[in-house]
């Protein structure tokens, strides 16, 4: 991903509220279901950790990043920006 697009992309994500949050039980596999059903739906999605320390929730948000395959945009506090580019299909 270029610089460019990142920053596009961490503009587009400004205004959006986190759809996923992550809650005490951590990092479960349905919680990566649920990430990448979002992602699937909208492409450019933010997630929340707040019961997460910042070391714990950084490694978290790489591994759905790298479990879901997605780009980690951008990480601010309790909240990283995540986004999949899903390519349709030519008829």
């Amino acid at each position: 991903m270029t610089p460019t697009e990142r920053k596009s992309l961490k503009a587009r994500a400004h205004s959006l509220e986190p759809v996923v949050i992550i809650g005490a039980k951590g990092l479960t596999a349905e919680v990566v279901a649920e990430v990448a059903l979002a992602l699937k739906s909208h492409e450019l999605i933010k997630v929340r950790a707040p019961g997460l320390d910042r070391e714990s929730r950084s490694l978290v948000f790489k591994d759905i990043s790298e479990r879901t395959q997605s780009e980690l945009v951008q990480e601010i506090g309790k909240v990283a920006v995540l986004y999949k580019k899903w390519d349709t299909p030519t008829p």
